[in-house]
Protein backbone atom coordinates (compact mmCIF):
# COMPACT_ATOMS: atom_id res chain seq x y z
CA UNK A 1 0.00 0.00 0.00
CA UNK A 2 1.42 3.36 -1.38
CA UNK A 3 1.51 5.60 1.54
CA UNK A 4 -0.48 8.96 1.71
CA UNK A 5 2.11 11.95 0.38
CA UNK A 6 1.65 14.47 3.57
CA UNK A 7 -0.03 17.60 3.52
CA UNK A 8 1.85 20.45 1.72
CA UNK A 9 1.86 23.10 4.54
CA UNK A 10 3.33 26.91 4.13
CA UNK A 11 3.77 29.10 7.61
CA UNK A 12 4.43 32.45 7.60
CA UNK A 13 5.70 33.66 10.97
CA UNK A 14 4.78 37.31 11.32
CA UNK A 15 6.22 39.31 13.49
CA UNK A 16 2.52 41.14 14.42
CA UNK A 17 0.40 38.42 12.91
CA UNK A 18 0.96 34.63 12.07
CA UNK A 19 -0.90 32.69 9.34
CA UNK A 20 -1.29 28.96 8.00
CA UNK A 21 -2.04 27.58 4.28
CA UNK A 22 -2.04 24.39 2.86
CA UNK A 23 -1.96 23.30 -0.80
CA UNK A 24 -5.68 21.24 -1.78
CA UNK A 25 -6.93 21.00 -5.35
CA UNK A 26 -4.83 22.78 -6.96
CA UNK A 27 -4.50 26.16 -4.86
CA UNK A 28 -3.21 27.27 -1.66
CA UNK A 29 -5.76 27.26 1.06
CA UNK A 30 -5.98 29.37 3.96
CA UNK A 31 -6.51 27.51 7.35
CA UNK A 32 -8.70 29.18 9.69
CA UNK A 33 -7.79 29.39 13.68
CA UNK A 34 -9.75 28.46 16.62
CA UNK A 35 -11.55 31.84 16.36
CA UNK A 36 -12.14 31.36 12.73
CA UNK A 37 -9.67 34.25 11.73
CA UNK A 38 -7.22 33.56 9.40
CA UNK A 39 -4.22 35.73 10.87
CA UNK A 40 -3.61 35.18 14.43
CA UNK A 41 -1.71 37.98 16.24
CA UNK A 42 1.63 36.47 17.55
CA UNK A 43 1.08 37.45 20.69
CA UNK A 44 1.47 35.60 23.87
CA UNK A 45 0.81 35.82 27.54
CA UNK A 46 0.37 34.34 31.20
CA UNK A 47 -2.96 34.97 32.80
CA UNK A 48 -4.07 35.08 36.73
CA UNK A 49 -3.58 31.17 37.05
CA UNK A 50 -0.46 30.71 35.38
CA UNK A 51 -2.18 29.19 32.39
CA UNK A 52 -0.70 30.50 28.96
CA UNK A 53 -2.48 32.63 26.00
CA UNK A 54 -1.78 32.46 22.27
CA UNK A 55 -2.69 34.44 19.97
CA UNK A 56 -6.50 36.25 19.80
CA UNK A 57 -6.75 35.28 23.61
CA UNK A 58 -3.60 36.99 24.10
CA UNK A 59 -3.92 40.41 22.02
CA UNK A 60 -6.01 42.28 23.91
CA UNK A 61 -4.15 41.36 27.48
CA UNK A 62 -1.23 43.76 25.60
CA UNK A 63 -3.53 46.50 27.22
CA UNK A 64 -4.88 44.90 29.93
CA UNK A 65 -1.99 43.21 31.04
CA UNK A 66 0.80 44.47 29.49
CA UNK A 67 3.48 43.31 32.08
CA UNK A 68 2.00 39.22 31.13
CA UNK A 69 2.26 39.98 27.48
CA UNK A 70 4.63 39.87 25.00
CA UNK A 71 4.10 41.04 21.34
CA UNK A 72 6.99 41.79 18.36
CA UNK A 73 9.69 38.83 19.72
CA UNK A 74 10.20 37.75 16.64
CA UNK A 75 12.09 40.97 15.74
CA UNK A 76 14.63 39.86 19.18
CA UNK A 77 15.64 36.37 17.40
CA UNK A 78 19.25 35.58 18.01
CA UNK A 79 19.56 38.18 20.66
CA UNK A 80 19.99 37.26 24.30
CA UNK A 81 16.76 39.26 25.10
CA UNK A 82 14.41 37.37 27.87
CA UNK A 83 10.67 38.10 27.89
CA UNK A 84 9.45 37.78 31.54
CA UNK A 85 5.76 36.47 31.90
CA UNK A 86 4.88 36.48 35.05
CA UNK A 87 6.42 33.37 36.51
CA UNK A 88 7.92 32.40 33.34
CA UNK A 89 10.69 33.55 31.76
CA UNK A 90 10.98 33.04 27.54
CA UNK A 91 13.31 33.73 25.04
CA UNK A 92 11.81 34.89 21.99
CA UNK A 93 12.55 31.19 19.93
CA UNK A 94 10.32 30.07 22.66
CA UNK A 95 7.73 32.66 21.91
CA UNK A 96 8.03 32.16 18.80
CA UNK A 97 7.62 28.50 18.76
CA UNK A 98 4.14 28.84 21.12
CA UNK A 99 2.95 30.70 18.15
CA UNK A 100 4.12 27.73 15.68
CA UNK A 101 2.29 25.19 17.73
CA UNK A 102 -0.93 26.84 18.07
CA UNK A 103 -0.76 26.94 14.21
CA UNK A 104 -0.03 23.65 14.14
CA UNK A 105 -3.01 22.52 16.56
CA UNK A 106 -5.17 24.85 13.89
CA UNK A 107 -4.16 22.94 10.86
CA UNK A 108 -4.10 19.63 12.79
CA UNK A 109 -7.92 20.57 13.67
CA UNK A 110 -9.31 22.14 10.34
CA UNK A 111 -7.51 18.35 8.46
CA UNK A 112 -8.34 16.10 10.84
CA UNK A 113 -4.62 14.53 10.57
CA UNK A 114 -1.35 15.18 12.25
CA UNK A 115 0.77 18.01 10.67
CA UNK A 116 4.76 17.40 10.85
CA UNK A 117 6.49 18.94 7.97
CA UNK A 118 6.33 22.44 6.96
CA UNK A 119 7.52 25.22 4.92
CA UNK A 120 7.91 28.62 7.05
CA UNK A 121 8.50 32.19 5.77
CA UNK A 122 11.14 33.97 7.05
CA UNK A 123 12.54 37.97 5.95
CA UNK A 124 14.96 38.19 3.33
CA UNK A 125 17.34 39.67 5.43
CA UNK A 126 17.14 37.57 8.29
CA UNK A 127 20.79 36.74 9.07
CA UNK A 128 22.17 32.81 9.30
CA UNK A 129 22.00 32.72 13.17
CA UNK A 130 18.10 34.40 12.91
CA UNK A 131 17.32 31.00 10.58
CA UNK A 132 18.63 28.86 12.86
CA UNK A 133 16.45 30.19 15.62
CA UNK A 134 13.17 29.28 13.05
CA UNK A 135 14.48 26.02 12.89
CA UNK A 136 14.87 25.82 16.24
CA UNK A 137 11.24 26.83 17.13
CA UNK A 138 9.90 24.49 14.45
CA UNK A 139 11.85 21.69 16.60
CA UNK A 140 10.40 23.06 19.39
CA UNK A 141 7.09 22.77 18.59
CA UNK A 142 7.25 19.81 17.07
CA UNK A 143 7.91 20.46 13.50
CA UNK A 144 10.50 19.79 10.93
CA UNK A 145 10.95 23.12 8.70
CA UNK A 146 11.62 21.32 5.32
CA UNK A 147 12.42 24.41 3.91
CA UNK A 148 12.87 27.96 4.89
CA UNK A 149 11.75 30.60 1.94
CA UNK A 150 11.84 34.32 1.80
CA UNK A 151 8.76 36.46 2.46
CA UNK A 152 8.96 38.60 -0.86
CA UNK A 153 10.00 35.09 -2.83
CA UNK A 154 6.66 33.34 -1.25
CA UNK A 155 4.76 36.35 -2.10
CA UNK A 156 5.86 35.81 -5.74
CA UNK A 157 5.62 32.65 -6.04
CA UNK A 158 1.64 32.91 -4.71
CA UNK A 159 1.22 35.66 -7.76
CA UNK A 160 3.28 33.75 -10.01
CA UNK A 161 0.79 30.95 -10.17
CA UNK A 162 -1.19 33.64 -12.12
CA UNK A 163 0.68 34.65 -14.50
CA UNK A 164 1.47 33.33 -17.69
CA UNK A 165 3.67 35.61 -19.84
CA UNK A 166 6.79 37.26 -18.57
CA UNK A 167 6.75 39.79 -16.15
CA UNK A 168 9.63 41.68 -13.85
CA UNK A 169 7.52 41.89 -10.10
CA UNK A 170 9.16 44.77 -7.53
CA UNK A 171 7.69 42.89 -4.09
CA UNK A 172 7.63 45.81 -1.90
CA UNK A 173 7.27 43.78 1.48
CA UNK A 174 6.52 45.77 4.75
CA UNK A 175 4.91 43.61 7.77
CA UNK A 176 5.23 44.25 11.46
CA UNK A 177 8.32 43.88 12.28
CA UNK A 178 10.91 43.95 8.90
CA UNK A 179 11.44 45.41 5.74
CA UNK A 180 12.11 43.91 2.19
CA UNK A 181 12.33 44.93 -1.22
CA UNK A 182 12.79 41.89 -4.00
CA UNK A 183 13.61 42.08 -7.68
CA UNK A 184 12.15 39.26 -9.19
CA UNK A 185 11.48 37.83 -13.01
CA UNK A 186 8.60 35.60 -14.33
CA UNK A 187 9.51 33.75 -17.63
CA UNK A 188 7.67 30.29 -18.48
CA UNK A 189 7.49 28.67 -15.05
CA UNK A 190 11.14 30.39 -13.58
CA UNK A 191 10.98 32.25 -10.72
CA UNK A 192 14.01 33.84 -10.72
CA UNK A 193 15.11 36.25 -7.50
CA UNK A 194 17.73 39.31 -9.05
CA UNK A 195 18.12 40.77 -6.24
CA UNK A 196 16.97 41.73 -2.31
CA UNK A 197 17.60 44.66 0.05
CA UNK A 198 15.99 45.01 3.12
CA UNK A 199 16.35 46.07 7.35
CA UNK A 200 14.97 43.54 9.60
CA UNK A 201 14.34 46.09 12.46
CA UNK A 202 12.06 48.26 9.89
CA UNK A 203 8.06 47.66 9.71
CA UNK A 204 4.66 48.68 11.17
CA UNK A 205 5.61 48.76 14.58
CA UNK A 206 7.60 51.10 13.87
CA UNK A 207 4.95 53.83 12.64
CA UNK A 208 2.76 52.55 15.64
CA UNK A 209 5.44 53.42 17.69
CA UNK A 210 6.51 57.06 16.25
CA UNK A 211 2.87 58.16 16.09
CA UNK A 212 2.83 56.92 20.09
CA UNK A 213 5.91 58.82 20.93
CA UNK A 214 4.41 62.00 19.58
CA UNK A 215 0.92 61.19 21.85
CA UNK A 216 3.05 60.93 24.79
CA UNK A 217 5.02 63.85 24.44
CA UNK A 218 1.15 65.75 24.18
CA UNK A 219 -0.46 64.45 27.12
CA UNK A 220 2.61 63.73 29.46
CA UNK A 221 2.41 65.82 32.11
CA UNK A 222 6.10 67.96 32.97
CA UNK A 223 7.71 65.80 35.63
CA UNK A 224 5.73 62.65 35.38
CA UNK A 225 5.87 58.84 34.06
CA UNK A 226 3.52 57.33 32.65
CA UNK A 227 2.73 54.02 33.69
CA UNK A 228 3.46 50.65 31.67
CA UNK A 229 -0.47 50.20 30.89
CA UNK A 230 -1.27 53.92 30.33
CA UNK A 231 1.70 54.02 27.34
CA UNK A 232 0.03 50.32 26.16
CA UNK A 233 -3.42 52.11 25.68
CA UNK A 234 -1.91 55.01 24.03
CA UNK A 235 -0.20 52.44 21.78
CA UNK A 236 -3.47 50.66 21.15
CA UNK A 237 -5.16 53.65 20.45
CA UNK A 238 -2.48 54.59 17.97
CA UNK A 239 -2.33 51.33 16.28
CA UNK A 240 -6.40 51.67 15.54
CA UNK A 241 -5.76 55.13 13.87
CA UNK A 242 -2.72 53.49 12.02
CA UNK A 243 -5.09 50.86 10.52
CA UNK A 244 -8.07 53.49 10.03
CA UNK A 245 -5.67 56.10 8.58
CA UNK A 246 -8.52 58.08 7.15
CA UNK A 247 -8.28 61.79 6.11
CA UNK A 248 -8.93 62.81 9.06
CA UNK A 249 -6.64 61.05 11.11
CA UNK A 250 -7.92 61.00 14.92
CA UNK A 251 -6.22 59.21 18.15
CA UNK A 252 -9.15 58.58 20.70
CA UNK A 253 -7.40 58.09 23.55
CA UNK A 254 -9.57 55.83 26.06
CA UNK A 255 -9.53 56.70 30.23
CA UNK A 256 -7.54 57.92 32.07
CA UNK A 257 -7.25 60.31 28.95
CA UNK A 258 -10.13 60.26 27.51
CA UNK A 259 -9.22 62.83 24.63
CA UNK A 260 -8.83 62.92 20.67
CA UNK A 261 -6.03 64.14 19.66
CA UNK A 262 -6.18 64.92 15.43
CA UNK A 263 -3.09 65.41 12.97
CA UNK A 264 -3.10 66.51 9.53
CA UNK A 265 -1.68 65.07 7.01
CA UNK A 266 1.20 66.86 7.17
CA UNK A 267 1.75 66.64 11.09
CA UNK A 268 1.51 62.67 9.96
CA UNK A 269 4.18 63.36 7.49
CA UNK A 270 6.62 65.03 10.19
CA UNK A 271 5.87 62.22 12.89
CA UNK A 272 7.09 59.19 10.14
CA UNK A 273 9.44 61.43 8.07
CA UNK A 274 12.74 59.29 9.64
CA UNK A 275 10.56 55.91 9.12
CA UNK A 276 9.59 56.45 5.49
CA UNK A 277 12.94 58.00 4.61
CA UNK A 278 14.46 54.26 5.53
CA UNK A 279 12.67 52.50 3.22
CA UNK A 280 14.12 54.54 0.36
CA UNK A 281 17.63 53.12 0.62
CA UNK A 282 16.71 49.39 0.55
CA UNK A 283 14.36 50.07 -2.30
CA UNK A 284 17.23 51.96 -4.29
CA UNK A 285 19.85 49.20 -3.78
CA UNK A 286 17.68 46.74 -4.43
CA UNK A 287 17.31 47.98 -7.45
CA UNK A 288 21.02 48.64 -8.30
CA UNK A 289 21.79 45.32 -7.77
CA UNK A 290 19.76 44.19 -9.84
CA UNK A 291 20.63 46.62 -12.54
CA UNK A 292 17.58 47.88 -13.99
CA UNK A 293 16.04 50.86 -13.52
CA UNK A 294 12.52 51.96 -12.36
CA UNK A 295 11.01 52.45 -15.57
CA UNK A 296 11.75 48.43 -16.27
CA UNK A 297 9.45 47.31 -13.59
CA UNK A 298 6.61 45.71 -15.25
CA UNK A 299 4.38 45.33 -11.63
CA UNK A 300 4.82 46.66 -8.06
CA UNK A 301 3.65 44.46 -5.88
CA UNK A 302 2.32 45.29 -1.88
CA UNK A 303 3.15 42.89 0.71
CA UNK A 304 2.59 43.21 4.31
CA UNK A 305 -0.09 44.70 6.72
CA UNK A 306 1.87 48.21 6.53
CA UNK A 307 1.93 48.50 2.82
CA UNK A 308 -2.03 49.22 3.79
CA UNK A 309 -0.79 53.16 4.61
CA UNK A 310 -1.21 55.35 2.24
CA UNK A 311 2.48 57.10 3.07
CA UNK A 312 3.80 54.10 2.43
CA UNK A 313 2.10 53.55 -0.94
CA UNK A 314 2.73 57.41 -1.80
CA UNK A 315 6.46 56.80 -1.24
CA UNK A 316 6.36 53.71 -3.09
CA UNK A 317 4.58 54.67 -6.20
CA UNK A 318 6.70 57.87 -6.26
CA UNK A 319 10.11 55.85 -6.16
CA UNK A 320 8.98 53.50 -8.79
CA UNK A 321 6.80 55.52 -10.85
CA UNK A 322 3.82 53.14 -10.99
CA UNK A 323 0.97 51.77 -8.98
CA UNK A 324 1.20 49.19 -6.71
CA UNK A 325 -1.01 46.24 -6.80
CA UNK A 326 -2.54 44.03 -4.07
CA UNK A 327 -4.67 41.59 -5.65
CA UNK A 328 -3.87 39.09 -3.11
CA UNK A 329 -4.22 39.49 0.52
CA UNK A 330 -1.24 41.52 1.98
CA UNK A 331 -1.34 39.50 5.18
CA UNK A 332 -1.91 36.35 3.85
CA UNK A 333 -0.39 36.00 0.54
CA UNK A 334 3.10 35.31 2.05
CA UNK A 335 1.10 32.06 3.55
CA UNK A 336 -0.14 31.15 0.33
CA UNK A 337 3.28 31.07 -1.30
CA UNK A 338 4.83 28.97 1.58
CA UNK A 339 2.39 26.53 1.09
CA UNK A 340 2.98 26.75 -3.19
CA UNK A 341 6.87 26.42 -2.22
CA UNK A 342 5.32 23.25 0.01
CA UNK A 343 3.56 21.66 -3.39
CA UNK A 344 6.22 22.15 -5.22
CA UNK A 345 8.30 20.31 -2.78
CA UNK A 346 6.45 17.51 -3.00
CA UNK A 347 6.04 17.73 -6.95
CA UNK A 348 2.28 18.56 -6.93
CA UNK A 349 1.49 18.36 -10.35
CA UNK A 350 -0.38 21.70 -10.57
CA UNK A 351 2.71 23.35 -9.78
CA UNK A 352 5.87 20.73 -10.46
CA UNK A 353 7.04 23.10 -13.48
CA UNK A 354 7.51 26.35 -11.24
CA UNK A 355 11.45 26.91 -10.94
CA UNK A 356 12.36 28.82 -8.19
CA UNK A 357 15.82 30.49 -7.07
CA UNK A 358 16.87 32.66 -4.94
CA UNK A 359 19.17 34.44 -3.75
CA UNK A 360 22.16 35.75 -0.73
CA UNK A 361 21.01 38.95 0.40
CA UNK A 362 23.76 40.13 2.11
CA UNK A 363 27.46 39.08 2.16
CA UNK A 364 29.07 36.53 3.85
CA UNK A 365 33.17 36.76 4.47
CA UNK A 366 36.02 36.90 7.16
CA UNK A 367 38.18 39.16 8.76
CA UNK A 368 41.53 39.86 7.06
CA UNK A 369 44.46 41.68 6.97
CA UNK A 370 44.98 44.10 3.91
CA UNK A 371 48.01 46.35 3.11
CA UNK A 372 48.54 46.58 6.98
CA UNK A 373 45.56 46.77 8.40
CA UNK A 374 43.80 44.38 10.31
CA UNK A 375 40.45 43.56 10.87
CA UNK A 376 39.02 44.30 7.25
CA UNK A 377 36.06 42.40 5.70
CA UNK A 378 37.12 40.01 3.38
CA UNK A 379 33.54 38.65 0.95
CA UNK A 380 33.26 35.71 0.08
CA UNK A 381 29.90 35.54 -1.26
CA UNK A 382 28.73 38.76 -2.04
CA UNK A 383 25.06 39.82 -1.79
CA UNK A 384 22.34 39.01 -4.84
CA UNK A 385 24.41 35.53 -5.29
CA UNK A 386 22.44 33.04 -6.89
CA UNK A 387 21.57 30.17 -4.20
CA UNK A 388 22.04 27.13 -3.46
CA UNK A 389 26.02 28.22 -4.32
CA UNK A 390 30.08 27.36 -2.87
CA UNK A 391 32.79 30.13 -3.29
CA UNK A 392 36.26 29.75 -2.41
CA UNK A 393 38.86 32.21 -1.43
CA UNK A 394 42.58 31.40 -0.75
CA UNK A 395 44.42 33.62 2.29
CA UNK A 396 48.02 33.78 3.78
CA UNK A 397 49.77 34.07 6.85
CA UNK A 398 50.78 37.34 7.92
CA UNK A 399 53.89 36.46 10.59
CA UNK A 400 56.30 34.28 10.64
CA UNK A 401 56.95 30.69 12.72
CA UNK A 402 52.83 31.83 13.02
CA UNK A 403 51.14 28.15 14.01
CA UNK A 404 47.30 29.21 13.98
CA UNK A 405 44.79 30.86 11.73
CA UNK A 406 41.85 32.46 13.34
CA UNK A 407 38.63 32.54 10.96
CA UNK A 408 35.88 35.02 11.94
CA UNK A 409 32.87 34.68 9.90
CA UNK A 410 30.56 38.28 9.47
CA UNK A 411 27.51 39.45 7.48
CA UNK A 412 27.09 42.84 6.14
CA UNK A 413 28.71 45.05 3.30
CA UNK A 414 30.75 47.56 5.45
CA UNK A 415 34.82 47.89 4.97
CA UNK A 416 35.44 46.67 8.58
CA UNK A 417 34.91 44.13 10.11
CA UNK A 418 33.58 45.77 13.64
CA UNK A 419 30.94 47.51 11.49
CA UNK A 420 29.09 44.10 10.20
CA UNK A 421 27.46 41.50 11.86
CA UNK A 422 29.83 38.44 13.55
CA UNK A 423 28.63 35.25 12.71
CA UNK A 424 31.29 32.59 14.18
CA UNK A 425 35.09 32.28 15.15
CA UNK A 426 37.34 29.51 15.27
CA UNK A 427 40.61 28.91 15.05
CA UNK A 428 42.70 26.03 12.67
CA UNK A 429 46.24 24.61 12.95
CA UNK A 430 48.57 25.88 10.15
CA UNK A 431 52.80 24.33 9.65
CA UNK A 432 54.61 27.28 11.10
CA UNK A 433 56.74 28.83 8.26
CA UNK A 434 57.22 32.59 7.23
CA UNK A 435 54.74 35.37 6.69
CA UNK A 436 52.96 34.03 3.59
CA UNK A 437 54.82 30.96 2.99
CA UNK A 438 51.30 28.77 4.35
CA UNK A 439 47.78 29.38 2.45
CA UNK A 440 44.61 28.23 3.37
CA UNK A 441 41.70 27.70 1.52
CA UNK A 442 38.12 28.97 2.90
CA UNK A 443 34.69 27.92 1.07
CA UNK A 444 31.48 29.27 2.56
CA UNK A 445 28.77 27.04 1.27
CA UNK A 446 25.18 28.92 1.55
CA UNK A 447 21.65 26.66 1.19
CA UNK A 448 18.47 26.91 0.07
CA UNK A 449 17.61 27.71 3.76
CA UNK A 450 19.98 30.48 4.29
CA UNK A 451 22.06 28.69 6.16
CA UNK A 452 26.16 28.48 6.10
CA UNK A 453 28.58 26.19 5.94
CA UNK A 454 32.73 26.72 6.09
CA UNK A 455 35.28 24.53 4.84
CA UNK A 456 38.70 25.55 5.85
CA UNK A 457 41.64 23.79 3.68
CA UNK A 458 45.15 23.79 5.20
CA UNK A 459 46.98 24.09 1.57
CA UNK A 460 50.52 22.47 2.28
CA UNK A 461 48.80 19.40 4.21
CA UNK A 462 45.29 19.22 3.50
CA UNK A 463 44.33 19.28 6.20
CA UNK A 464 40.56 20.47 6.32
CA UNK A 465 38.11 21.47 9.28
CA UNK A 466 34.44 21.99 8.63
CA UNK A 467 32.34 24.32 10.42
CA UNK A 468 28.28 23.97 9.90
CA UNK A 469 27.84 27.64 12.01
CA UNK A 470 24.96 27.31 15.09
CA UNK A 471 26.37 29.47 17.17
CA UNK A 472 24.35 32.18 18.74
CA UNK A 473 24.53 34.84 21.34
CA UNK A 474 22.68 32.54 23.43
CA UNK A 475 24.39 29.61 23.12
CA UNK A 476 22.17 26.90 22.10
CA UNK A 477 23.67 23.45 23.08
CA UNK A 478 21.82 20.63 22.75
CA UNK A 479 21.47 21.00 26.76
CA UNK A 480 19.70 24.36 26.25
CA UNK A 481 17.59 22.74 23.19
CA UNK A 482 17.00 19.88 25.48
CA UNK A 483 15.79 22.62 28.58
CA UNK A 484 13.64 24.56 26.20
CA UNK A 485 12.29 21.49 24.99
CA UNK A 486 11.03 20.29 28.68
CA UNK A 487 9.72 23.93 30.00
CA UNK A 488 7.67 24.60 26.81
CA UNK A 489 6.32 20.48 27.85
CA UNK A 490 5.41 21.92 31.36
CA UNK A 491 3.53 24.86 30.75
CA UNK A 492 -0.21 24.58 31.30
CA UNK A 493 -1.97 26.32 27.78
CA UNK A 494 -5.31 26.51 27.43
CA UNK A 495 -7.29 23.72 25.50
CA UNK A 496 -7.87 25.39 21.56
CA UNK A 497 -11.35 24.50 21.88
CA UNK A 498 -11.64 27.33 25.08
CA UNK A 499 -10.19 29.84 23.22
CA UNK A 500 -13.16 31.63 21.81
CA UNK A 501 -14.59 32.11 25.20
CA UNK A 502 -10.89 33.18 26.56
CA UNK A 503 -10.89 35.59 23.54
CA UNK A 504 -14.34 37.24 23.73
CA UNK A 505 -14.01 37.02 28.16
CA UNK A 506 -10.74 39.18 26.96
CA UNK A 507 -12.32 41.30 24.71
CA UNK A 508 -14.95 42.63 26.77
CA UNK A 509 -12.23 43.10 29.92
CA UNK A 510 -10.09 45.33 27.58
CA UNK A 511 -13.59 47.56 26.07
CA UNK A 512 -14.45 47.86 29.86
CA UNK A 513 -11.09 49.54 31.01
CA UNK A 514 -11.08 51.35 27.63
CA UNK A 515 -15.13 52.76 27.69
CA UNK A 516 -16.61 55.29 30.31
CA UNK A 517 -20.25 56.10 30.82
CA UNK A 518 -23.02 54.93 28.81
CA UNK A 519 -20.64 52.49 26.46
CA UNK A 520 -19.01 51.70 29.91
CA UNK A 521 -22.52 50.10 30.79
CA UNK A 522 -23.28 48.33 27.69
CA UNK A 523 -20.00 46.38 27.61
CA UNK A 524 -20.83 45.97 31.56
CA UNK A 525 -24.13 44.17 30.60
CA UNK A 526 -22.14 42.06 27.72
CA UNK A 527 -19.79 40.81 30.70
CA UNK A 528 -22.30 39.59 33.02
CA UNK A 529 -24.30 37.75 30.13
CA UNK A 530 -21.72 35.97 29.00
CA UNK A 531 -20.51 35.23 32.59
CA UNK A 532 -23.49 33.60 33.37
CA UNK A 533 -23.60 31.66 30.07
CA UNK A 534 -20.00 30.41 31.30
CA UNK A 535 -21.53 29.66 34.37
CA UNK A 536 -24.23 27.02 33.03
CA UNK A 537 -20.89 24.72 31.59
CA UNK A 538 -24.27 24.14 29.05
CA UNK A 539 -21.92 24.08 25.55
CA UNK A 540 -24.78 24.93 23.21
CA UNK A 541 -25.50 27.81 26.27
CA UNK A 542 -22.01 29.35 25.94
CA UNK A 543 -21.74 28.99 21.67
CA UNK A 544 -25.39 31.04 21.90
CA UNK A 545 -24.39 33.91 24.14
CA UNK A 546 -20.88 33.89 22.36
CA UNK A 547 -22.67 34.23 19.42
CA UNK A 548 -24.93 36.77 20.18
CA UNK A 549 -22.42 39.15 22.00
CA UNK A 550 -20.63 39.07 19.07
CA UNK A 551 -23.11 40.34 17.32
CA UNK A 552 -24.20 43.11 19.35
CA UNK A 553 -20.39 44.41 19.57
CA UNK A 554 -20.31 44.33 15.82
CA UNK A 555 -23.90 46.29 15.87
CA UNK A 556 -21.89 49.09 17.96
CA UNK A 557 -18.76 49.01 16.18
CA UNK A 558 -16.00 47.07 18.55
CA UNK A 559 -13.99 45.53 16.49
Amino acid sequence: MTPKQPFAIGIDLGTTNSAIAVWKEGKAELIPNALGHFLTPSVVSVDEKNQVLVGDAAHPRLVTRPQETASAFKRYMGTEKVYQLGKHRFTPTELCALILTSLKADAEAYLGEPVREVVISVPAYFSDQQRKQVHHAAELANLIAVRLINEPTAACLAYSLHESHERRFLVFDLGGGTFDVTVVEHDEGFVDVRASAGDNRLGGEDFTQHLANFVIDKVSVEGSELTLAEKAKILSACEKAKRDNDVDFRISLPKPFSRDISLTQHELDEVWKSTLLRLSQPLKQALSDARISPQEIDELIFVGGATRLRQVQQLATRLIGRFGQSSLDPDLVVAMGAATQAACRLRDAAVEEIVLTDVCPFSLGVASNRNGQVDVFSPIIERNTVIPTSRVERYYTTTDDQNKVRIAVYQGERFWVRENIKISEFEIDVPESKAGDEAIDVRFSYDINGLLEVDVTVVSTQASTQKVIDRTPIGMSDEDKTASRERLAALKVHPRDKLPNIALSEKLNRLYEEKLADERYLVEQLIIQFTQALDSQDERVIREARDDVNRQLKSLGYK
